[in-house]
């Protein structure tokens, strides 16, 4: 959602000033990226259309601090009834709770109804990566999709790139030109404008120096490394889409996404002994236990690999 957007949900000056700060805030004092503005943007976007319905008038600076846990609880119920997922729900409350925090430091005002509220409790979810012979497979089989050969040597780069270094696919289509991997290592900025250094394996470094020698565009090294038939950088959503319609051709799971390819990276390096430490730098995780969600996938494979083969296992 467009800041021009936000602002148009509340004609109260006071709001639309204290929404334009925060995100002054955002970018500058917080260093958010531009995907979790983004993101931020269209939970309060979606929460303050809820309450123009609600209230049945466009909300105020004043009806945001006078809010009950009764208000609350009917935005939450609302995103139940419209079928939105718990984590989905869990992620807009941060959202409205780090708003809230950053109008009352500002003295905008305080509301402390949102102070009690639970946020939906997240299913536990383990990550689904592909086996070693599935995402060899699928890398070697991207010629199969339709399109010119240059488009073939992107996807190959691409996606070679994101299970060589485990880069989420929004780092990969930011890289510029002049940022694409010619030496041994590759930096890159992540969440909260973070960047880390990653090791950059031969294969990787020679699919992406291959797409380069045939991409028909050159945008200078300012521009997009990853590009589209139009000749713009290329969008989230066509590069779910080819690996979409490979898997299909495929036969492979629903789960095979470009994330997966992330996931993919993490558990083979475990597996194949790293440890939690450097996986953790490596993937740009802020906490250790997001990347202990990998710990369990190993136990699964290490059991089903067990179940399958020892003599007494039925």
């Amino acid at each position: 959602m467009a800041e021009a957007e936000l602002a148009a949900l509340s004609s109260d000056p006071a709001l639309a000033r204290a929404i334009d700060e925060w995100r002054r805030w955002l970018t500058h004092e917080k260093r958010a990226s531009r995907h979790t503005i983004n993101a931020y943007n269209r939970d309060l976007g979606a929460f303050l259309s809820f309450l123009q319905i609600h209230l049945g008038a466009q909300p105020r600076l004043a009806d945001l601090v006078g809010l009950s846990a009764a208000d609350f609880r009917a935005w939450m119920a609302r995103r139940a009834s419209n079928g939105l997922s718990r984590s989905s729900t869990a992620r807009a409350m941060s959202v409205l709770r780090g708003f809230y925090r950053w109008l009352e430091r500002n003295e905008y005002g305080a509301n402390h109804a949102i102070r009690a509220m639970r946020s939906p409790k997240r299913p536990h979810g383990i990550p689904k990566p592909l086996t070693v012979s599935d995402t060899d497979l699928l890398l070697d089989s991207l010629d199969l999709l339709p399109g010119e050969p240059w488009e073939t040597q992107r996807d190959v780069a691409l996606f070679t790139l994101l299970y060589g270094c485990g880069l989420r696919i929004s780092e990969a289509l930011d890289l510029n030109r002049r940022e694409a991997p010619a030496g041994d290592s590759l930096t890159v900025t992540g969440k909260g404008n973070k960047q880390r250094m990653l090791p950059v394996l031969p294969v990787v470094r020679e699919a992406v120096q291959a797409y380069l020698k045939s991409c028909p565009w050159q945008p200078g090294g300012d521009g997009p490394l990853f590009m589209g038939v139009r000749g713009k950088r290329l969008n989230a959503g066509v590069a779910q889409k080819r690996l979409r319609e490979l898997r299909l051709l495929l036969g492979l799971a629903d789960s095979v996404t470009p994330h997966a390819l992330r996931h993919s990276f993490a558990t083979h390096l475990l597996s194949g002994g790293g440890d939690l430490r450097t996986i953790q730098e490596l993937l740009g995780h802020a906490s250790l236990s997001t990347t202990q969600r990998y710990t369990e996938v190993d136990s699964e494979n290490l059991m089903a690999t067990y179940r399958a083969a020892h003599p007494r296992a039925d």
